[in-house]
């Protein structure tokens, strides 16, 4: 079971989620997004919570609120946790502690606690599945990336030697396009006249 909230509308679209026990932390460890902030209170038993931010934020668009006074919560992106065989069932730590943030909360803010228990929503979501459709989503948007670049690519590459062959005089000098003397003295021409074609 994974428990869903909403932030407030004028905080913007966040989902924010947290598992029901250690072994949902595990898949939420496991499944997460790049777009995903971690959040623990330090030193403490308590919930893994993430805030899942919009593409191109980053860590420094967050704010706090927090449940009792005087804690410090440990928080990182989704990426910076480290898992290993050793570790118990929902202990994490990280690869660059340099990325780990703390902030002290000294009191807790009752409305806010309350405004995001409002939106409490159970789910039991396949959290698997979930991060299969975003890879695939990013791998189909990579490629179609590709594709678009080597077709403009293509493109320029095509322009650039008609605006050559425009330039050159190889064009110019072809058999099939020469008259000779003899061809233009046999059409019976007066001078008039070919002077007026050439012209």
């Amino acid at each position: 079971m994974v428990f869903y909230f909403k932030a407030r509308p004028e905080a913007g679209d966040y989902t924010i989620f947290m598992g029901l026990d250690k072994h949902e932390n595990e898949e939420l460890i496991k499944y997460g997004f790049l777009e995903d902030i971690w959040f623990h209170v330090d030193k403490m038993s308590s919930a893994h919570v993430y805030l899942r931010m919009r593409k191109g934020q980053t860590i420094d668009d967050i704010s706090e609120g927090n449940k009792v006074n005087n804690i410090d919560v440990v928080y990182t992106p989704w990426a910076n946790l480290k898992k290993t065989a050793s570790m118990d069932v929902g202990q994490v730590g990280f690869h660059n502690s340099k990325m780990v943030r703390t902030v002290r909360v000294e009191k807790r803010i009752n409305e806010i606690v309350n405004r995001l228990n409002k939106t409490k929503v159970e789910r039991k979501p396949d959290l698997k599945a979930e991060r299969e459709a975003v890879n695939a989503a990013e791998r189909a948007e990579r490629k179609l990336h590709l594709r678009d670049k080597k077709r403009r690519e293509e493109m320029d590459r095509l322009e650039k030697e008609r605006q050559a062959e425009m330039r050159s005089y190889k064009g110019l000098m072809v058999a099939e396009k020469m008259t000779s003397n003899k061809q233009i003295a046999s059409e019976n021409k007066s001078l008039q006249e070919l002077e007026d074609d050439f012209m």
